[in-house]
């Protein structure tokens, strides 16, 4: 009986040292998470920004507007998928999303689990670039992505860019979204209200150029952002799930540690009576 309440108390002290575990693992992901929903109003608000001088510039003369007639009609997809386990079907349900698109277009895979689930799948991807630990490392993962994509823009080698990325919903969990990247709808740039033109340091088509890539970067940032978010929520609710798992194990172990020690205490008190019994025997 002793020996069985010491494993019992093993498996009770096992079990707690996995829950101080998953409640620090589901602790590190609400900080990331909030962390990057701060950042998200940032870039968002940057966004807008570029939006509106993009549609002051489509006001002026231009003798050429970037990205109005790509050369490929060859699509690309940047699959944003998790970087870490724990999330649950965070990768799968980005996978599944994509559809047949996977089969038709050049892959960008960002995540390293999202990387294993696509090898599992038989998807070959031309790039898979990890997605960074902290959010603080999005502008520099951007800068990666938009480098290979311009690098197979002016090849020819594509010509459309879609993003496939997790999203948050209030009231709704996550949801995936499905983003185009490029080329640039230029009807969805607010134009002004005023005619005055703006003092430009630039041609109006170098100025088009860099604006348009300073918004394709932000684009890439909003959906790397809303993914990195979305990873560390879910994984939020898979530690929220393992913890209520645990908490119901610790439940049931404690209570049969109870029972067995309650036995235990009957079995010395049966013993002790016996013993009062014999010794009172062999007095008389």
């Amino acid at each position: 009986m002793t020996e069985r309440l010491a494993d019992i108390n093993a498996r009770i002290d096992g079990i707690g040292q996995l829950k101080a575990v998953v409640n620090a693992m589901r602790g590190i992901a609400a900080a990331r998470a909030q962390q990057a929903r701060g950042q998200l109003a940032a870039v968002d608000s940057y966004a807008a920004t570029i939006a509106v001088a993009i549609g002051r510039t489509l006001t002026l003369d231009l003798d050429h507007r970037p990205n109005a007639a790509p050369q490929s009609t060859r699509s690309a997809l940047v699959l944003f998928c998790a970087e870490q386990g724990f999330a649950g079907a965070f990768s799968e349900r980005v996978l599944d999303a994509a559809g047949s698109d996977l089969a038709t277009s050049e892959l960008f895979l960002i995540g390293t689990r999202g990387s294993v689930a696509a090898a599992e799948r038989n998807i070959a991807a031309s790039r898979k670039i990890p997605m960074p630990s902290h959010s603080l490392g999005i502008p520099k993962l951007a800068d990666t992505i938009a480098e290979a994509l311009y690098a197979r823009i002016a090849t020819g080698g594509i010509g459309r860019l879609d993003a496939v990325f997790s999203e948050r919903q209030p009231g709704h969990g996550i949801e995936v979204r499905h983003r185009r990247l490029f080329p640039f709808d230029m009807t969805q740039f607010p134009r002004p209200s005023d005619t005055h033109a703006p003092l430009l340091n630039l041609a109006p088509e170098a100025l088009l150029s860099e604006l348009t890539a300073d918004y394709l970067h932000a684009q890439l940032c909003s959906a790397a952002l809303h993914a990195f978010a979305a990873e560390n929520e879910a994984r939020m609710e898979a530690m929220a799930a393992a913890h209520n798992q645990i908490e119901r194990q610790l439940s049931e172990l404690q209570a049969t540690q109870r029972h067995v020690r309650q036995e235990e205490i009957t079995a010395e008190i049966i013993e002790l009576a016996a013993g009062e019994t014999a010794s009172r025997s062999g007095l008389h």
